[in-house]
């Protein structure tokens, strides 16, 4: 029934665009079924002055469009995203699937560089960060780095219930850490799949447990 397709929204990841082979796979996938995945551009209008703040507002601004709630699907610190979100937007978020979800981001020192680099960047007002959606190098302004000090998902709890999928050869987001996030959320289920970060090997692994959570046949 038609009732019954649920709202999807993708956030993808740092430096990652809609054009993301995550992104893609999803949005094939889910055709199939009749269902179209939305995914907003975060680097829009402009990456320089990307915050996740902003990211926020764009995100209500897309399940503003909805009309069911959205069940979100975040991957890396999309997933950071997407945790923010659960908590912050109640009702109007109904599940979540996170894909090596950056849950320690908001942390001081996170993992995007080194804590010289991060000097470096408050000194120079901006870092350039080689960005995979525009196959290049791109300025971004450290009014990033000091907004997301504001967003601790590591500590951020919600009521939807989640599914996460976590590398366990990821050398950006540590498994120890999602391990830890998981098993304090009895709303949660962690898988750890022997891949890196991007998880593309393990994507139809991914939907085999996605389809029945999004109660898709």
């Amino acid at each position: 029934m038609a009732a019954s397709r649920p709202t999807l929204i993708y956030l993808h990841g740092f430096v990652s665009s809609p054009q993301s082979t995550k992104v893609q796979y999803f949005m094939q996938t889910l055709a199939r079924l009749g269902i179209e995945v939305r995914c907003p551009d975060f680097n829009e209008p402009d990456f320089r002055s990307m915050t996740m703040t902003r990211m926020l507002d764009q995100l209500d601004a897309e399940m503003a469009r909805a009309t069911t709630p959205a069940s979100l699907v975040g991957s890396s610190l999309g997933g950071t995203l997407a945790i923010l979100a659960a908590a912050r937007f109640g009702a109007r978020v109904d599940r979540l699937i996170l894909l090596a979800p950056a849950v320690m981001f908001g942390q001081r020192g996170h993992h995007l560089l080194p804590q010289d680099k991060i000097d470096l960047w408050k000194q120079h007002g901006e870092f350039e960060f080689y960005h995979h959606g525009y196959g290049g190098l791109r300025p971004l302004s450290y009014a990033f780095y000091e907004d997301s000090l504001k967003y601790d998902a590591f500590g951020t709890l919600f009521a939807q219930p989640a599914l996460i999928f976590q590398g366990t050869r990821d050398a950006l987001v540590n498994s120890k850490d999602v391990e830890r996030f998981a098993a304090a959320r009895p709303n949660v289920t962690l898988s750890l799949l022997d891949d890196d970060h991007q998880l593309i090997a393990s994507l139809p692994r991914i939907w085999k447990d996605v389809q029945p959570f999004l109660g898709l046949k």
